[in-house]
């Protein structure tokens, strides 16, 4: 800018064209960050102005600027983000202070050093006049739009790939036999990994984002669908080795993965029906007959009926106790079968699911990225 005060001849003054003062001793305009967001009280270091002869003064002050940014991670680690940084005169109007750009309506990024976080996509300003409520003179302000795309090769050694390993492994979990050891001890590994993976990401995202992140409402499903399943499994174990008293699955339950999760994901013909009726009661009656011969009646013969009866009876009562413990074993398993049934078509759900959440996340940051 031009002050008139500050001018001089030169033959005057022993041929000096240029003089320079420190910046607290000659007029400023208050320029400032509109958004400005440090702690700090003052936003640049003290800085020489170089003053000239002919009134032109040049002011280069040496200042880090820390400006509010609203800040969108739905799609972190892949996310690119625009920030706005607004400068102008807090107290004079565009009638007293006027402020332009001198050869570009953009930020100098000759002397930019590269980040190690983000890229600088776009760097583009626009010089606003504005009028406000408050009064009726016109506001100048100079805007700068940053747009800034986050650098994903740490990030992707960091969350990508583990969990991309992990969904794997996740999707093998529904494929283990819901009885076997196995499956529980895979499921809890798993689902203490993606919790380690969603602290990770709980440290790279802002706290005040704008939005939850897609990757960790990702690994929240994960971790909700890995726990539905290794309870069942755990239930079906539970039944399958301890021989727990057993009930039967509910009827409104069979009937909506039997007929209707079964039949759709093809695994009806599979199904072995179970047949609840009881088994027909064996009669256990026993029919003597004697003849009655006068001569034949003796004592001994009488005693020998007698034993031979009692002997038919403990027998029969050792049978009945047999076969209704059979019973009890048969239409036990026939339940453990039933649950194991439904649990491995429950599994089959769960990996569709998770297979086609899968691939529609892959679809929306594959578009989201390109």
């Amino acid at each position: 800018w031009t002050d008139i005060l500050l001018r001089w001849d030169p033959k005057k003054h022993d041929g000096i064209h240029t003089v320079r003062v420190p910046s607290n001793r000659i007029w400023l305009p208050d320029i400032l960050l509109y958004n400005f967001a440090d702690d700090r009280l003052r936003e640049q270091r003290d800085a020489l102005v170089v003053v000239d002869y002919n009134g032109t003064i040049l002011w280069m002050p040496q200042a880090i600027l820390k400006s509010s940014c609203s800040f969108d991670t739905l799609y972190f680690p892949f996310d690119e983000q625009s920030c706005l940084m607004k400068f102008g005169s807090w107290t004079s109007n565009g009638n007293k202070l006027n402020i332009d750009f001198v050869l570009q309506d953009s930020m100098d990024m000759s002397d930019f050093v590269k980040n190690n976080e983000w890229d600088v996509t776009k760097n583009t300003a626009a010089r606003n006049v504005l009028y406000y409520s408050c009064c009726p003179e016109p506001y100048v302000d100079l805007t700068f739009n940053l747009e800034l795309r986050r650098k994903v090769a740490f990030y992707t050694f960091i969350l990508v790939l583990p969990c991309a390993l992990l969904s794997l492994l996740t999707l093998v979990i529904f494929w283990v036999p819901p009885e076997s050891p196995a499956k529980l001890q895979l499921g809890m590994s798993v689902f203490v990994a993606f919790f380690f993976l969603l602290l990770v990401l709980a440290d790279f995202t802002p706290r005040a984002a704008a939005s939850i992140p897609l990757i960790g409402a990702y690994f929240c499903l994960s971790m909700v669908m890995i726990t539905m399943s290794t309870v069942l499994a755990c239930i079906v174990a539970n039944m399958y080795f301890r021989g727990v008293r057993v009930n039967r699955a509910p009827r409104w339950f069979r009937s909506c993965l039997v007929n209707g999760v079964a039949r759709v994901l093809c695994l009806r013909e599979k199904i072995v029906e179970i047949d609840t009726t009881s088994p027909s009661k064996k009669n256990w009656n026993t029919c003597v007959i004697t003849q009655q011969n006068g001569r034949n009646n003796d004592t001994d013969t009488k005693c020998a009926k007698v034993r031979l009866l009692e002997n038919m009876r403990e027998i029969r009562d050792i049978l009945q106790k047999d076969d209704e413990r059979r019973v009890k074993r048969v239409e036990k398993d026939k339940y453990v079968l039933e649950w194991r049934v439904l649990a491995c078509i429950i599994d089959r759900l769960f990996f569709i699911i998770y297979l086609f959440i899968n691939i529609v996340g892959l679809i929306v940051l594959f578009v989201a990225k390109f």
